[in-house]
């Protein structure tokens, strides 16, 4: 088994993840069997209560657990499918230690960060150390080096490369060269100093990652070299790519880093198969089609609280040969003007949310796009403000509302099922998470696009939607599409005379990649490609009308 630890300094956010994750991208290219981990030193057992203006969006992974938005990079980048086993944060570390001390598994010893905490890092790694699955483990560590609270990682890292040995371990650091306009000039310092702050600790890299708006030239990689201790070959350039994120893997590979990291652990492999990476990221940049798309949300001047469907849209939008330009879209702002803007869009899409903040403009977006025959995809509360809009001004139940949003609502739409009161005591994991089966509707478009009678689908939510109105509601031309396998939870949502007007309970951003975008953004995308505002007429209501698809065949989700 080979080891890949990939560390940051200088500063955050340098994008450590998408390093590690191109990594992955290149190795498995090569034929190696590649799984990512990530460990976040932040004392929250796990992101799922951090506000997304704090840490972006929370990934959610097939078996439920709320993960940080860098392992939504990993399973987008590679074939990983990843579980809880794959995220640690030291909240989760700590309350292991400190249960195991309640119980007395300790045997009465003096509990220390050395060697009790750092064991139970160590054993994370071990854990996913799988040789019949995996040939490396890539494992990224959050932060940034010098931190106080990042030190008993990279401790046990230290300790770990003792055990595993040293020609089957490489340390990736990715850092800052700066570039100082005023002296014209990048800057090796800040990487000097920060190696130094690592060897400190112990750790050598011998790869550095430098991050840079300029080219980095001969003499700066020189220069590294000597003061880092890393081979020439070793400093590899990685500067801001132009068009998409997509590229950062081929161009970490014109810089050789996964030949030079295959070299360092000794590991035989052809030349990497990048051909449909390559085709992807053409498609990306040059597009023979564009639509213009709005995504109307309440954390919109954060661009990390709806990655993973900013990049859904974008894989559906290249298997379509298709950009796309983004209007985003401050639900607060669409109180009384929402005609003014989104008149110029082909397609509106409501993400996920919690609160009450925003949700009045989310409905009166879903009112318009379903007014005016436009595409719209709602997801989880978006699914939710669609059903509430229907409710109200199709159906006529003028006070529809979700018990999320006004707790003495005549009519609970949207509400807490009774076996949910009495379990939710806590914000933390108490919401229904993971993956859950969704049983397909025969005739409606959902079986179109799907293709299948059932699939797996990522939850994330708290609220469902109330069957006591599924009746009076289907009368008027609203279908549930989709339920759980026993018929007592709608998943699913769309509108009988609309060309497609689709909401779901599930997070189908969750499940996207670049090759193989997912079903429901591939339809939303055809169907914004297929929308002609002159020849749009308001969705009819007449239970009698036919299921309506787009005319472009729907490629499935494989």
């Amino acid at each position: 088994m080979k080891y890949i630890f990939v560390t940051g300094g200088v500063v955050s956010s340098l994008g450590k993840g998408l390093a590690a994750a191109s990594l992955g991208t290149l190795l498995e290219a090569r034929g190696l069997r590649v799984v990512l981990q990530k460990f976040d030193p932040y004392l929250n057992v796990d992101p799922g209560t951090m506000n997304p203006f704090q840490h972006g969006e929370v990934y959610v992974l097939n078996d439920g657990a709320e993960t940080d938005l860098d392992l939504g990079h990993y399973e987008r980048f590679t074939n990983c499918v990843l579980s809880r086993h794959n995220n640690l944060t030291s909240g989760q570390v700590y309350e292991s230690v400190i249960l195991k001390e309640r119980r007395g598994d300790y045997l009465g010893k003096t509990v220390q960060v050395i060697p009790h905490v750092t064991d139970v890092i160590k054993d994370r790694i071990r854990e996913i150390s799988d040789e019949t699955k995996y040939e490396v483990v890539i494992t990224e560590i959050g932060g940034t080096t010098g931190d106080i609270e990042g030190l008993p990682f990279l401790e046990a890292i230290r300790q770990f490369i003792l055990e595993a040995g040293s020609q089957n371990v490489v340390n990736v650091h990715v850092t800052l060269v700066p570039y100082i306009k005023a002296a014209a000039e990048l800057k090796t310092k800040p990487t000097q100093q920060s190696v130094a702050k690592l060897r400190e600790i112990g750790l050598q890299p011998q790869v550095l990652i430098c991050r840079s708006e300029k080219s980095i030239d001969r003499e700066l990689r020189q220069k590294l070299s000597m003061f880092c201790s890393v081979s020439e070959k070793a400093v590899i350039e990685a500067r801001d790519v132009e068009h998409t994120v997509y590229e950062v893997p081929l161009m970490l590979h014109e810089e050789g880093l996964d030949k030079l990291v295959c070299d360092l652990l000794q590991l035989k492999t052809p030349e990497p198969d990048l051909t449909n990476w390559k085709k992807f990221v053409d498609c990306v940049i040059s597009p023979q089609k564009r639509v213009k798309i709005a995504v109307v949300g309440k954390y919109i001047h954060l661009q990390d609280a709806y990655k993973s469907i900013y990049e859904s849209l974008t894989h559906a939008a290249a298997s379509q040969d298709c950009g796309i330009d983004l209007k985003l879209v401050d639900a607060e702002s669409l109180q009384d003007r929402v005609g003014t803007q989104l008149k110029d869009v082909v397609g509106v899409l409501i993400p996920g949310g919690f609160g009450e903040r925003g949700v009045e403009g989310k409905i009166k977006a879903a009112r318009y796009a379903r007014e005016n025959g436009i595409p719209y995809l709602g997801l989880c509360l978006g699914m939710q403000v669609a059903t509430i809009e229907f409710a109200r001004d199709v159906c006529g139940i003028k006070k529809a509302n979700s018990t999320e949003l006004d707790p003495d609502t005549p009519d609970p739409i949207i509400s807490l099922l009774e076996e949910q009161r009495e379990k939710i005591h806590s914000k933390g994991a108490s919401m229904r998470l993971g993956t859950w089966p969704t049983k397909i509707a025969k005739g409606t478009l959902a079986e179109k696009i799907y293709g299948q009678p059932e699939v797996m689908e990522r939850h994330r939510h708290r609220y469902e939607f109330n069957m006591k109105y599924r009746d009076r509601m289907n009368e008027k031309g609203f279908v549930i599409s989709g339920t759980s396998p026993d018929g007592t939870l709608a998943e699913l949502i769309e509108l009988r005379d609309h060309p497609y007007f689709v909401g779901c309970q599930y997070h189908p951003e969750f499940q996207s990649k670049p090759n193989k975008p997912h079903p429901l953004f591939k339809g939303f995308i055809q169907a914004c490609l297929a929308f002609d505002p002159k020849r749009a007429t308001r969705a009819a209501t007449d239970p009698k009308s036919q299921p309506r698809v787009p005319a472009q065949e729907l490629v499935l989700q494989r």
